[in-house]
């Protein structure tokens, strides 16, 4: 399926070497290589949006799953663990601290929790790498590699803010709350998703046309985009 790899398929001692072909290809530079992990808060189809999308444009992504966000996506929507998982390069066992992706030594360009509950926010900002999630984000921080936490909890305590300005004082991190826009008119969940993706995909500098930018028409007011012309009604 889409040349998935799963952990399953290699031996544990297999996996805590890193081969010459993960460094650099023969042909030259590596894809570009990023680890998506998804947690058990709501807001599931955020990452199998980013999936597609990192697919469509040819990332190499491994992928990290949590017992609950594999609930959740049950749950929410009408994927399997298995759909989600042909979406990415490679896939790994929550539990699985032998992953390449558990060492600094293994290059990656970035990562992205998403949705990431309070709980996983709350690992990462105290150093606690007790699963592959928690210990691939705690790598991003050492070794100072982006990473794009989107926290979905609402209302927020202050344990939960604490947690988040701890994180946003460090290098690389970015937190991007899955907050809609609605100067660009959306006209379905969907278009809310897409514009949520669209500015995590921004904060790894990979470019994206999943949603309209904002602009201003000669009257002031950002233009209505044009899919979403006739289903969205003029206030």
């Amino acid at each position: 399926m889409n040349g998935l790899r799963s952990d399953t398929d290699t031996p544990p001692d297999a996996l805590m070497q890193v081969n010459g072909d993960e460094l650099a290809p023969a042909g030259g530079r590596r894809p570009r290589r990023l680890v998506v992990a998804m947690t058990g808060a709501t807001g599931v189809i955020l990452g199998i949006r980013l999936l597609e999308v990192l697919q469509a444009q040819e990332v190499e992504t491994h992928l990290v799953v949590s017992d609950w966000a594999e609930r959740t996506i049950r749950i929410e929507t009408d994927y399997n663990l298995s759909d989600v998982q042909s979406l990415a390069t490679r896939t790994y066992r929550y539990d699985n601290q032998a992953a390449p992706i558990s060492s600094g030594s293994y290059p990656v360009d970035g990562m992205v929790i998403v949705p990431c509950s309070m709980k996983t926010l709350a690992e990462v900002a105290h150093g606690l790498g007790g699963n592959l999630i928690t210990r691939a984000a705690d790598v991003m921080l050492k070794e100072h590699r982006p990473l794009v936490i989107v926290p979905r909890e609402t209302p927020l305590s202050e344990i939960h803010l604490r947690n988040m300005l701890t994180l946003s004082r460090m290098h690389g991190v970015t937190i991007v709350p899955p907050m809609p826009a609605f100067y660009n008119r959306p006209a379905s969940i969907g278009d809310v998703v897409d514009h949520i993706v669209a500015r995590v995909l921004d904060q790894l500098g990979i470019g994206n046309d999943l949603t309209p930018r904002w602009s201003l028409s000669p009257r002031g007011r950002a233009p209505r985009s044009q899919r979403n012309s006739e289903s969205v009604p003029t206030a």
